[in-house]
């Protein structure tokens, strides 16, 4: 039988769906929810919460998992099949330069633009992921969890104390606007980009699953489930309000006007904390640049720890009987590897932020419903007990969430490649 959620109990659970927030609420939120209120108002706010909805029921996936059974995604890919962690193995590699890399630019706009730098985004971001590679190589980002509670916090309820106050903004003359037209190809491509990350890869579901296994370590009692889903729940809608929130700023302060989110990170960061200060007041700049920094390093220091991680345990797996290249495909070579990659890729592509935003989070619209069935059909398996799995409900809506972005995927691609 359950035990009642009390609060001392909810707080010694916070952590996972936390963790989650904190990688969600990134560039998703920041950059691609901002520029859809300021390129077509209210508009695309149900794509926003159909692209949650859509998804959810294969995020929580990681927290069932590892309470059924102790053992984190990776290891369900690998019992469930060689082949399909395989497959999570190349879908990772493939998605992670490009990935890191969108994230490090913005992150690095934001730091140009608070400290006022004159840097290149591309030297900043070379630094920025310098200094975190050997940080945690060092292993000194032990405090994240920790951190992360404070930034999400006041992020958020700036951000909404923000959207009040532009409600009654004194706007300047609205100009004429297109209004979203999904056979428009800008505006398709953007949408895609849109729902890649709304509200986050899904990727994120093995990283849920680690942090999860992390977390039930710790305690002396194994929790029961509906406690564990309550706290990664309270995460998981809470990120997606935060993304409304978002939106609704760059709707109500920057849709109707002659300015356009730039494609520049410093510049856009500015147009970013430039809203909180026009709609609250000039004297929330320090507040809002230090948690809009801070919400894109946590996001960043994150993912720069997640795919190494899972890498280094996938290599442990497919190379159990081979220990040197267990040995030499470890943790450390994957961090300096996806390191190496983001700088070259930055450098090279003489990409700008928004383009590298774009790419990046159309690939993992492309991959999701890949991920989305292996993580279902891992959950669904005979091995895991009834009481993990997830209700009739949940079923029926895995399979429209799988069968929707399935048929949008291959709507995007051929569209892509024929038209």
């Amino acid at each position: 039988m359950a035990k009642n959620l009390t609060l001392s109990r909810y707080l010694s659970l916070v952590g996972p769906g936390l963790l989650y927030a904190g990688a969600a609420i990134g560039v998703s939120h920041l950059v691609q929810s901002t520029r859809a209120g300021a390129d077509f108002g209210f508009e695309l706010m149900w794509i926003l919460f159909a692209a949650n909805l859509l998804k959810f029921p294969f995020f929580e996936i990681g927290s069932r998992y590892v309470l059924a059974t102790g053992k984190t995604l990776v290891e369900a890919y690998f019992e469930a099949g060689r082949w399909i962690l395989v497959l999570f193995f190349i879908v990772s590699i493939l998605s992670m330069f490009p990935i890191q890399a969108a994230l490090t630019l913005v992150t690095a706009g934001l730091l140009n633009f608070v400290f006022d730098s004159s840097m290149s985004a591309a030297a900043m971001s070379t630094i920025l992921v310098i200094v975190t590679m050997f940080f945690f190589i060092a292993g000194k980002f032990q405090l994240l969890d920790k951190m992360i509670k404070i930034v999400i916090i006041v992020l958020t309820l700036s951000t909404l104390v923000a959207v009040v106050s532009a409600l009654n903004l004194h706007r300047a003359p609205v100009v004429e606007t297109s209004p979203f037209d999904f056979l428009n190809k800008t505006h398709l491509l953007f949408l895609i980009a849109f729902i890649g990350w709304m509200p986050a890869p899904i990727d994120i579901v093995v990283w849920t699953s680690l942090w999860s296994q992390s977390k039930f370590d710790t305690l002396t009692e194994k929790p029961d489930l509906r406690s564990v889903l309550i706290e990664f729940r309270i995460g998981f809608f809470g990120t997606m309000f935060v993304a409304a929130f978002f939106l609704a700023m760059g709707a109500l302060v920057m849709h109707g006007t002659n300015i356009e989110l730039s494609p520049n990170g410093a510049v856009f960061a500015g147009q970013l904390i430039g809203m909180y200060t026009t709609t609250i007041g000039q004297w929330t700049y320090p507040i809002v640049a230090i948690a809009a920094v801070s919400t894109m390093l946590s996001t960043t220091i994150t993912v720069t720890d997640v795919y190494p991680r899972t890498l280094s345990k996938s290599v442990k797996l497919l190379f159990a009987n081979s220990p040197k290249i267990i040995k030499f495909f470890n943790y450390v070579f994957w961090i300096v590897t996806l390191s190496t990659g983001v700088i070259l890729l930055i450098w090279f592509s003489g990409s700008t932020m928004r383009y590298m935003v774009d790419f990046a989070t159309s690939l993992s619209f492309v991959t999701a419903p890949i991920l989305a069935f292996l993580n279902y059909k891992v959950i669904m398996s005979p091995k895991i007990d009834a009481q993990f799995q997830p209700a009739l409900y949940l079923r029926i809506w895995s399979w429209v969430g799988i069968i929707f972005l399935s048929a949008f995927t291959l709507f995007y691609l051929y569209w892509l490649i024929f038209m």
